[in-house]
């Protein structure tokens, strides 16, 4: 479990391709403290210490960790945002973040609105339902709030801040993002999804507003 608030700004140093994609990342985390089989968050995806030493860690990425993220497009030198997992004394300053991927998207536009940058991005039939304005999303390992959600995408501001601690401003239009949804939200999707009539319609972003979820 984690926060989506993002501890360092990790730098792959090697990238071992095989049955599994090893990935060797340098931290100013202390890797060297880290436990064997502690859960870190790379760029989103929840993934195992296999090994340590010094400055950098060692994780390895199973083939649908990488079908289902951008870790497979990582080389020699890419950043990653990194977070070790939550401790039950932490604050939960961002929101509750599982570190599983539930889609790659395209950002389609970015935009600067004062200070800050407003990203727009791509957003796909089956997510859609999980989405409501002023609800969470995480971006590669990012908590977010969400700003503006139509039928096909979402966007969301980044204040300096959050820009020079991640790598989400350094995106081109184009260029894909590991996102999560709230899971809150999944639950509520799926605990209607099972109770629901078969002619329901299924779930929408009006229905979640009456629960209570969001504001207008």
């Amino acid at each position: 479990m984690f926060t989506g608030l993002v501890q360092d700004l990790g730098t792959v140093e090697r990238v071992l391709p095989g049955p599994m994609t090893t990935l060797w990342i340098r931290t100013a985390l202390g890797a060297g403290e880290f436990a064997l089989g502690e859960s870190i968050a790379v760029s989103g995806a929840c993934l195992t210490v296999v090994e340590r030493t010094g400055d950098t860690f060692r994780v390895d990425a199973a083939p649908e960790t990488l079908r289902r993220t951008t870790l497979g497009e990582l080389r020699s030198g890419s950043r990653v945002n990194l977070e070790r997992a939550l401790r039950l004394s932490d604050r939960l300053g961002g929101h509750l973040v599982l570190g599983h991927v539930d889609g790659v998207l395209p950002l389609l536009s970015k935009a600067h609105e004062g200070g800050s940058l407003v990203l727009e991005i791509g957003l796909t039939p089956e997510l859609a339902p999980l989405f409501i304005e002023k609800g969470s999303v995480t971006l590669d390992g990012v908590s977010l709030t969400v700003n503006t959600v139509s039928d096909d995408r979402f966007s969301v501001q980044l204040i300096p801040e959050t820009q020079s601690r991640t790598t989400l401003g350094q995106r081109a239009v184009g260029e894909r993002y590991n996102v999560e949804a709230d899971v809150i939200g999944k639950y509520v999707a799926r605990l209607h999804a099972a109770h629901a009539p078969a002619k329901s319609g299924g779930l929408t972003v009006d229905m979640l507003r009456l629960a209570g979820f969001g504001t207008d």
